[in-house]
């Protein structure tokens, strides 16, 4: 049995390596700031759930000891606006640039010697948006730390799943719009299923080839934002027109969204888009990608246990 520290392991894809880790019967630390923010892990028996800071450098410390790898899975998608000459906002400098620089450091102090980080396809420290920028300098800066640390990162696209905010977004919005206006319809995306990221987490972990490594994460097929969107809406029930928006008008509308509760879109996510989150990189360690046809329509048309239950509660008036 051996002990892993997953950091950002209440979030989507933490929850799917978590439970592959659990199941193969490793000891997996989970911290989080409130605890309920881990009931699906909880109750899994080699889960350890945690609360604790994960910025402050004592609390990671501790949650290292006795551990044999570390996991980072902290990301955030968007940020307080960037200041003067500032590269990237706030939040996306905490999240993506302090943090790793903390847990290498935490690493050395706790004895940890393993960790495998989580960037993302395109990040670079040029990039195009602050996302990929902070992306870039986080990954850069783990990577840079090969001397005392065996590191290996990995670099998504879009990650899909029974869970996803990315498919279920699109199919609840066509639940309630009669027409969907789509800013930059032409963006590329090669999406991912969760579980075969979870599997390459998992995979590496104790394969000293995967040191000082980076893998991009791919799917099989490469769909524009229009193609998913109208797949989200034929797959869930409730298709609508799709109408894509010009340049001008892409940017507009992400900048209107900064301001509508709950940000579902902002300028840095329009600049993100304007390169495609595609590769030519195959899976590692053997493993074949699971094309989004053969599980998305399952989990958008309610056709599984967890889907199912909102038709019961239409019907029942919840």
């Amino acid at each position: 049995m051996s002990r892993i520290l997953v950091l950002g392991s209440s979030g989507f894809i933490g929850r799917a390596i978590v439970r592959r880790l659990a199941a193969r019967g490793d000891s997996v630390v989970v911290p989080t700031r409130r605890r309920e923010r881990a009931k699906p892990l909880i109750l899994l028996p080699t889960v350890d759930v945690v609360e604790a800071d994960i910025h402050h450098r004592a609390a990671l410390v501790e949650l290292m000891r006795g551990c044999d790898a570390v996991i980072n899975l902290v990301g955030i998608l968007q940020s307080r606006r960037a200041s003067g000459s500032a590269l990237y906002g706030p939040d996306f400098d905490r999240a993506h640039v302090q943090l790793p620089q903390l847990i290498t450091a935490a690493c050395r102090e706790a004895g940890v010697r393993r960790i495998v980080h989580m960037s993302a396809l395109q990040a670079r420290t040029d990039g195009p948006s602050e996302y990929l920028r902070s992306k870039g300098a986080g990954e850069a800066w783990v990577l840079a730390q090969q001397k005392d640390l065996d590191v290996t990162v990995f670099r998504p696209s879009v990650v899909f799943g029974e869970e996803d905010r990315f498919l279920n977004l699109f199919a609840l919005l066509q639940r309630f719009m009669p027409v969907i206006w789509l800013g930059s319809p032409q963006a590329r995306f090669q999406p991912v299923h969760v579980e075969d990221v979870a599997r390459c987490f998992v995979s590496c972990l104790f394969d000293a080839s995967t040191h000082a490594a980076t893998y991009d994460l791919v799917g099989p097929t490469v769909y524009t934002l229009r193609d998913l969107v109208k797949l989200a809406g034929r797959e869930s029930g409730h298709a609508r027109p799709v109408i894509g928006l010009s340049r001008p008008l892409s940017y507009l509308q992400a900048w209107a969204m900064e301001f509508v509760p709950g940000k579902l879109l902002s300028r840095d996510n329009y600049r993100s888009m304007q390169i495609d989150n595609v590769s030519s990189a195959t899976l590692p360690f053997g493993l074949h990608a699971t094309p989004l046809e053969a599980v998305a329509p399952g989990y958008l048309g309610g056709r599984t246990p967890r889907g199912r239950y909102g038709p019961m509660r239409e019907k029942a008036g919840r």
